[in-house]
């Protein structure tokens, strides 16, 4: 009998049982059995291996030595991890029950559970060291007896009471920011009080300034920052003038979204008198406004980009900058620095120069306005921009062949009515027009990556580079498995992997799986990041690249423009040490995936918003992910996600396989797999903890 309890308890570690429930779960129901049980109970506790807490059986912690420290990491659905950094331990599962009173992203330690054969290592929280947050944003709830949050957070699975002598001023239904966390035991709630309201929640400026201060960034700028903006003067003065190259009467001319207000890059391009063109990507020149350490300098490097909100931005500078004296906008002259490239008509490139530029931008197209022009051949600027089209579209086909590969993430666009409530929802379309932008923009930023990592003498000097690293070969084998599973074929030991990545996708384009195929491929990437050690762009097959073109919404491109316009002139030296350009990247890395996560929610937010009234509507979906507790599943048209819970799938029961990445019917054998095309039906809408519930209606043959 011994032997049976020590196996139960070692199966359930961390949880207590009574001598009862131990019986019942063991099947022991006789008088007998149950007496030898308890006799069984209190003999392994005398030999230590249980402990017993009031009527509570459990199994006995592990000694000190056995307390490991690490970052929690914790599931949506509540369970967690905690990242040890430790090769001989990796990664430890918490269980739910096991985490105590550890929020997503503190500092905890961790005591290791005895080691199970074929299972991952697991333990309990048994201190948090320090915690990651200090504020949380949710909605105030009253109920008969007491005031508590619902956090915006999903990875904050316990409300947070508050005292009503601790509203200060907040009313049922507000917006609130929540601080002063106590938390002591898990038996209990965390108690807060509220330091700031934000507005009456389900309003578009309050989600916008929610979303804000969830994710910490600033929507506010300080007095100092806007005082040395409104100091800029609007005129460029002669002198200034004087230095640079003047494109004041070359054909230069905008590209952007039709909504956009920051005009960060311009292009021009000539015939020259040898038959060769003379391509100019004018790039707003913010270094010149900007300088290193004053206000403006470190509010943008605190930021470190801008925000893109559904409805709303979040600038890294003041709209006096940013909108305004920064912004290539037509009729007007603006500083800028620019990459002059000459190229035979086929795209060859002979030469190339980066210098400081003034241009008077012509004219501003929209994406569309320049699509028509490209598809009518006809409209203002015609002959420039069909010839750049052309030229950008032998440099794509040049680069797919040397290894570069376009993952296309679709997006969605919205149309808001004056309240910023979701009217309708529809995919962006990737258009010759976008892809003409993007092309020059790609190739600007190699060459002047190229322009420092080759230098014409002396040695290398430190710069900020954008890196892309290999692919685990662990993701893209299982990535492998998974697009086989689909009837497409991928392989993960060969050589040309990026060859192999942009065969597959050629393959799906245009399909209905093609959206899955893509985010799945991103998630097998590793992610690109800011770096001055310099490994090439895996993604794009370049040896050498940077950040260049947008320094109105990015630092590193700001920076960027520091060190080239130094290094050029070499009057003061090297402005950043090779440590301070890390700690840069290291920032500007971090800014950049939270505001990425920030982006999302906002989009998430705002599909949620639209489909509140779209309840009991059928929709057509694709299986995004596959759980032992349910399927995710994409609405098609839109993009949104949400949930089919297992036990909403009332026809068989079902058991995840996730060598099949299915789930299957134990009697009917029915399988939902990932990728399947599906037809659901939205049964539940939670905007408050931004989750959607689904029902399979059939399966789409």
């Amino acid at each position: 009998m011994k032997k049976e309890i020590k196996a139960f308890f070692n199966r359930n570690q961390g949880r207590g049982y009574k001598s009862k429930d131990i019986a019942d779960k063991l099947g022991f129901n006789s008088d007998h059995e149950y007496a030898s049980l308890k006799a069984a109970l209190n003999k392994l506790e005398e030999e230590s291996f249980l402990i017993r807490t009031g009527k509570r059986f459990q199994l006995k912690k592990l000694p000190q030595s056995n307390r490991l420290k690490g970052r929690l990491e914790i599931n949506r659905n509540g369970f967690g991890f905690v990242n040890i950094n430790n090769e001989k331990h990796g990664d430890v599962f918490i269980a739910a029950r096991n985490i105590g009173t550890a929020f997503d992203g503190d500092i905890v330690e961790v005591e290791l559970f005895a080691k199970q054969k074929g299972k991952n290592i697991e333990g309990q929280i048994v201190n948090v060291a320090e915690r990651k947050r200090k504020e949380y944003v949710g909605v105030i709830k009253k109920s008969k007896s007491f005031f508590f949050i619902s956090p915006d957070d999903p990875k904050l699975h316990r409300d947070i009471y508050i005292n009503e002598s601790k509203l200060n001023g907040a009313k049922n239904g507000d917006k609130v920011v929540v601080g002063k966390l106590a938390w002591d035991t898990s038996m209990l709630n965390p108690e807060g009080e509220v330091i700031e309201v934000l507005g009456k929640s389900g309003t578009h400026d309050t989600d916008i300034i929610s979303i804000a201060r969830e994710f910490d960034l600033k929507y506010k700028f300080p007095s100092a920052v806007l005082s040395e903006a409104e100091n800029i003067a609007n005129a460029i003065p002669k002198e200034e003038i004087k230095k640079r190259l003047d494109y004041r009467s070359k054909n230069v001319f905008t590209i952007d979204p039709e909504d956009a207000k920051d005009f960060d890059d311009a292009l021009s391009i000539e015939k020259l008198e040898n038959g060769n063109l003379s391509v100019g990507i004018h790039i707003a020149d913010v270094s010149h406004y900007v300088k290193k350490g004053s206000p403006l300098d470190v509010e943008a490097n605190e930021r470190g980009n801008s925000v893109y909100f559904v409805g709303r931005v979040i600038p890294m500078l003041p709209e006096k900058l940013s909108n305004q004296i920064c912004s290539l906008v037509p009729n007007e002259d603006r500083l800028t620095y620019s990459v002059i490239v000459e190229m035979t008509t086929r795209g060859k490139i002979i030469d190339y120069s980066i210098d400081k530029t003034i241009i008077n931008s012509k004219r501003r197209f929209t994406y569309d306005e320049a699509q028509k022009v490209i598809e009518d051949e006809a409209g203002d600027l015609v002959e420039d921009i069909l010839l750049l089209n052309k030229i950008a579209e032998q440099f794509r086909k040049k680069r797919m062949r040397e290894g570069s590969f376009n993952f296309i993430s679709p997006e969605v666009k919205f149309n808001l009515d004056e309240n910023g409530v979701p009217i309708s929802i529809m995919i962006k379309q990737t258009k010759q027009s976008n892809m003409l932008i993007e092309e020059f923009m790609l190739l600007a930023n190699k060459l002047v990556a190229q322009q420092i990592a080759i230098p014409k003498s002396g040695p290398v000097k430190p710069f900020v580079y954008r890196i892309h690293d290999l692919p685990d070969q662990e993701k893209i084998v299982e990535f492998s498995r998974f697009v086989k599973t689909l009837g497409y074929s991928f392989d993960p030991n060969s050589s040309s992997k990026s060859i192999g990545f942009q065969n597959l996708l050629n393959q799906v384009k245009g399909k209905e799986e093609e959206a899955l195929i893509n985010e799945l491929a991103i998630r097998s990437m590793a992610k690109a990041i800011y770096s001055p050690d310099n490994m090439g762009h895996y993604g794009l097959g370049f040896k050498y690249y940077s950040h260049f073109t947008s320094p109105i919404r990015r630092y590193s491109d700001l920076i960027v423009h520091r060190l080239l316009f130094n290094y050029k002139n070499l009057k003061s030296g090297e402005i950043y040490s090779l440590a301070q350009l890390e700690e840069i990247c290291d920032n500007i890395s971090a800014t950049e995936r939270n505001a990425v996560e920030a982006e999302r929610f906002s989009v998430k937010q705002k599909q949620i918003e639209y489909l509140r009234n779209h309840l009991g509507n059928e929709f057509s979906a694709i299986i995004s992910g596959i759980t032992n507790f349910g399927i995710f599943v994409k609405i098609t048209d839109i993009l949104a996600e949400g949930l089919v819970r297992l036990r909403d799938l009332d026809d068989d029961y079902y058991i995840h396989d996730e060598k099949k990445y299915a789930i299957v019917g134990k009697r009917t054998k029915k399988q939902y797999r990932l990728g399947d095309k599906i037809h659901v039906k939205l049964i539940r809408v939670d905007e408050e903890r931004s989750e959607l519930d689904f029902i399979i209606l059939d399966s789409e043959e």
